[in-house]
C-alpha cells in the first residue's frame, strides 16, 4: 500500500498572499499569479518540447518552491529527490553534467512572472 498525501498551501508561492479558494490552495498559486506564470515571456528556443511541458507541469503541481530570490527547491519526477535549481544551474543529474534541465526552465518561468 502506498501512502499518497497532498499538501494544501495556505499562502501563494509567488506573492505570499493568503489563498482562499480550494483550487488555489491545491495548486499553490492565486488566480492572478497563476495567469502571470502561464503568460511569462521566456525564451524557450533552447529547450525541447518535452522539457517545456515538464517545466509547466512542475509549476502546476507546485513542485518547485522559492528558497531565496533566485534559488528554488524542485522535486524530481518520481518525487523521491529534491534539487536546488536556479535559472542557470541545477543540482539534478542533468544539471550537474552542464545540460539545461526543465528545473532551470521552471525557475526562469517563475522569475519572469
Amino acid at each position: 500500500m502506498q501512502n499518497t498525501t497532498t499538501h494544501q498551501h495556505t499562502d501563494c508561492l509567488r506573492c505570499g498572499r493568503t489563498l482562499t479558494s480550494a483550487r488555489s490552495t491545491a495548486i499553490g498559486y492565486g488566480p492572478t499569479c497563476a495567469r502571470h506564470i502561464r503568460n511569462a515571456a521566456v525564451d524557450t528556443s533552447d529547450y525541447k518540447p518535452h522539457q517545456i511541458a515538464s517545466a509547466r507541469e512542475l509549476i502546476a503541481d507546485a513542485a518547485i518552491i522559492p528558497l531565496r530570490s533566485t534559488v528554488f527547491l524542485a522535486v524530481s519526477t518520481d518525487g523521491t529527490e529534491t534539487y536546488r535549481s536556479a535559472p542557470t544551474a541545477c543540482t539534478c543529474p542533468a544539471g550537474l553534467k552542464g545540460s539545461r534541465c526543465y528545473h532551470q526552465l521552471a525557475a526562469r518561468l517563475l522569475l519572469a512572472a
